[in-house]
């Protein structure tokens, strides 16, 4: 708006210089004399093609052919402003009592680009310290100066706007309508645009208040408009002449993504329940270094509310520093496809069918970077639900960091990072420590598997690759550990697999559980089991598919006070889908065993015949092999001694 009202009153000034002319001059002198008064005035170079055309009443008007008007010495070759042709009119009467009520001010196809640089924009004009006065010139300026100044249309058809910032151009828009009107010094100034954009048009309405005390710099009343495809945006505060404002904005979409395409961001999905519909308010600051500060922030995004404040820079993308807080915040539909983009969601699959095969679109994480902290009561996402957490959101670049302060999970408490990084293709991964977990709630959300209950803690290391769910779970690797107290296994009882009976039909209770595992390529594998009962120690080995979802688990629980205290074991087998495993006892195991041991008893059976009969042979009681030898040296001593006695005539 800034850069249109300084144009505005280039355009009047330069009128002023020329009024004398016009009634003295000739139309083809008169091109000449107002390039050389423009220059004088701003530095800068205009150039009118074509005949001049004036009229004196009751419009004193000029009409020219093509027009442009030169661009700062530092910008670049190109012109500020130029246009196909330019009409001026102003009200002679109002003229001779000393105000200027121009009548109208039309350009058609006019180009106007702005550039800005190290501070400093090509609009800022720079007027030099002495003017040579013209000799019929200056007096008319002078005289519509100190007059009223009114502007009955000011009208661009057909304009394309150009804004370079640093080099670079930021936006261009072409084929842009504005029309202006300010009928009074009192009334305030009017200003109606529009723009065409992908999937329609951008309307803007502005109105000033008091246009002087504005132009003059002072901080003035401002209600500003915008309608595009999909949404509206309406600010009512203030605003000086540096473009810095502060009121109350208003942001209202029915289709966020359709606004984001028309605004030259096409393709970017934004996930349900973070506003594909939104509605929020809250009291804006917008400073001159593209800074926007916004306070008692509401905003509803599809069916989720929050509150809180938030800073953003003004940048591509944009940098947002923001504290929300929400109360029961779902985003169970997160993955769920528009509407428009082909008629509804997928429906997910049952946990027999796998994981989801549709393409998971995370463009979302290149919307904005900067840091977001949440507080809520409760956060819904596809088949989870936290509770109370507090959540710190990182994003840059296309990856976002969720710092976990903590969150509250399965009826207990994550602390750690989940990451998701979409810069070359979507990985995701973590680092989380869990205390007090609900594990039947945490296998049942996460694999379908619910016969193992109890309260534990643990750690879990992972990352996964992929463009959807079941790449991600089929590319997993990672390690942790797990620590489970007292629970309960449902599906067998095992007291009546050992042999006692009496325990309660269906479920084995067990003491305490510790694991550790590590996970590659989907696979997850476990050596070390060890669950804890009264009566029973149990070890565990074998893999489970996480990409397959199915497990394959040797089981192997030793009632520890049988076999005189030998113990004796039964191994139980785990194999099958996750929703339907086969829990039995592994038969082979036990006919291995079985028949180790009765081999070992022929073994023994044997062996003490033979001491027996090697007993009776050598008149001497063994019981072990280890005796054999001494009982034969003593046999053998005996009969040398007997020999001996025998020779020498001995008894």
């Amino acid at each position: 708006m800034k850069w249109l009202l300084r144009i505005l009153f280039l355009l009047v000034a330069v009128f002023g210089l020329i009024i004398g002319a016009l009634l003295l001059m000739p139309g083809d002198k008169l091109a000449t004399i107002l390039a050389e008064q423009v220059r004088a005035q701003t530095g800068r170079d205009l150039k009118l093609t074509g005949d001049v055309n004036l009229s004196f009443w009751p419009v004193l008007g000029m009409e020219t052919g093509p027009v442009t008007f030169g661009n700062a010495p530092w910008a670049g070759p190109e012109p500020m402003l130029s246009a196909e042709s330019l009409a001026v009119g102003v009200d002679a009467a109002a003229l001779i009592s000393g105000d200027l009520r121009i009548k109208r001010v039309i350009a058609e196809n006019p180009v106007l680009r702005l550039e800005l640089s190290d501070g400093r924009g090509n609009w800022e004009l720079d007027t030099p310290a002495a003017t040579t006065p013209a000799s019929t010139g200056t007096g008319s300026a002078s005289q519509s100066q100190q007059g009223e100044v009114t502007l009955d249309q000011l009208k661009l058809t057909n304009a394309r706007l150009v804004y370079v910032e640093n080099g670079t151009t930021k936006f261009n828009f072409a084929n842009v309508d504005l029309a202006a009107r300010w009928p009074d010094v009192s009334a305030p100034l009017e200003l109606d645009a529009q723009m065409a954009v992908p999937g329609g048009t951008v309307d803007v309405d502005l109105k000033i208040q008091d246009l002087p005390a504005y132009a003059s710099g002072v901080v003035t009343p401002l209600v500003l408009s915008l309608t595009a495809p999909g949404g509206k945006f309406s600010f009512d505060g203030r605003v000086n002449l540096a473009g810095e404002m502060d009121g109350k904005l208003h942001a209202k979409t029915t289709n966020t993504e359709q606004m984001l395409a028309a605004f030259g961001q096409a393709g970017v999905g934004v996930p349900l329940g973070l506003g594909r519909a939104a509605d929020v308010s809250g009291q804006m600051t917008y400073t001159s270094d593209g800074r926007i500060s916004l306070r008692n922030l509401v905003a509803i995004l599809d069916d989720n509310r929050l509150t809180g404040e938030a800073d953003i820079v003004i940048s591509d993308p944009p940098q947002i520093t923001a504290r929300l807080d929400a109360g029961d915040l779902d985003l169970t539909n997160f993955n769920d496809a528009p509407v428009s983009n082909g008629g509804g969601s997928e429906p997910s699959p049952s946990p027999d069918e796998g994981w989801s095969t549709t393409p998971i679109d995370a463009s979302a994480l290149a919307l904005a970077n900067g840091k977001i902290r949440l507080k809520a009561n409760s956060i819904a996402v596809p088949e989870l639900t936290l509770g109370p957490s507090d959540l710190t959101l990182n994003l840059d670049r296309s990856r976002a960091v969720l710092a976990m302060s903590p969150a509250t999970l399965f009826s207990g408490q994550l602390n750690g990072q989940v990451v998701a990084n979409n810069r070359n293709g979507l990985s995701v991964g973590g680092n989380l420590k869990a205390d007090g977990i609900d594990i039947q709630q945490a296998l049942s959300a996460l694999g379908g598997i619910e016969r193992l209950s109890g309260t534990g803690s643990g750690s879990f290391e992972f990352l996964g690759v992929g463009q959807t769910e079941d790449q991600i779970m089929r590319s997993l690797s990672g390690k942790g550990d797990l620590n489970v107290g007292k629970g309960l296994i449902s599906g067998f009882d095992l007291d009546r697999l050992m042999g006692r009976g009496g325990g309660e039909s269906g479920t084995t209770v067990f003491n305490s559980l510790t694991a550790s595992f590590t996970i590659d390529q989907g696979v997850l594998r476990n050596d070390d089991l060890l669950m804890s009962l009264d009566n029973f120690r149990a070890d565990g080995t074998g893999r489970v598919g996480i990409g397959d979802r199915d497990i394959d688990y040797l089981f192997t629980p030793v009632a520890l006070r049988a076999n005189s205290g030998n113990g004796i074991s039964v191994p139980v087998r785990i194999v099958g889908p996750w929703s339907n495993p086969s829990i039995k006892p592994d038969l082979t195991k036990v006919i291995e065993a079985v028949a180790e041991g009765k081999a070992k008893e022929l073994e023994d059976e044997a062996k003490q015949k033979v001491l027996k009969k090697v007993g009776e042979e050598l008149d001497a009681t063994i019981t072990d092999s280890g005796q054999i030898e001494d009982a034969i040296k003593n046999k053998l001593e005996d009969e040398v001694n007997k020999g001996l006695l025998k020779l020498f005539g001995g008894n």
